[in-house]
């Protein structure tokens, strides 16, 4: 294994790394199936929840208050971490989750069926979402971005997008 640290290009004193892993005769496990989980950030996480459940219908797995709220988003799950907390070391032996989090929005998208984005834009729109960009892909699909209370881009895609 390679492990190389450098400064950033823009000068802003950032380390960056590179993972190289070493060349191996051994054959490869089967990759994963599926992405699980994924992680946003969000420090006001009633606001967040106000908007996973009663905006995008959502509903809450697990919730941690200070900490976090995790979304069941039909075979995954969307967990909002607060950043302060998960930057923390864990409290827990049991449960070693490494320190985590992010600065400045995230990205997340979740698929819609493309039938179901005109209703979609004009529910976000009725409860004051305001709509980022409404478009279709070169492969024809269409994305609806909006924003969640933490600023993160939260895109609505038909699934076809990656297909």
């Amino acid at each position: 294994m390679c492990m190389t640290m450098w400064t950033s290009a823009s000068g802003d004193g950032a380390a960056a790394c590179c993972y190289r892993p070493a060349m191996s005769d051994e054959p490869r496990p089967v990759p994963p199936s599926h992405l699980l989980e994924a992680a946003l950030y969000a420090e006001d996480l009633e606001a967040a929840e106000a908007f996973f459940t009663g905006v995008l219908g959502l509903d809450v797995v697990v919730r941690v208050p200070g900490r976090h709220v995790f979304f069941r988003c039909g075979t995954g799950v969307l967990l909002v971490f607060d950043p302060r907390a998960t930057a923390q070391p864990p409290k827990n032996p049991d449960l070693p989750v490494p320190p985590h989090g992010a600065q400045g929005p995230g990205h997340a998208c979740l698929a819609v069926d493309g039938a179901a984005l005109d209703a979609w834009r004009a529910h976000l729109e009725a409860a004051g979402v305001e709509i980022e960009a409404d478009f279709r892909w070169p492969t024809g699909a269409r994305s609806i971005y909006i924003r969640d209370p933490a600023g993160n881009s939260l895109e609505l895609a038909e699934p076809r997008l990656w297909m």
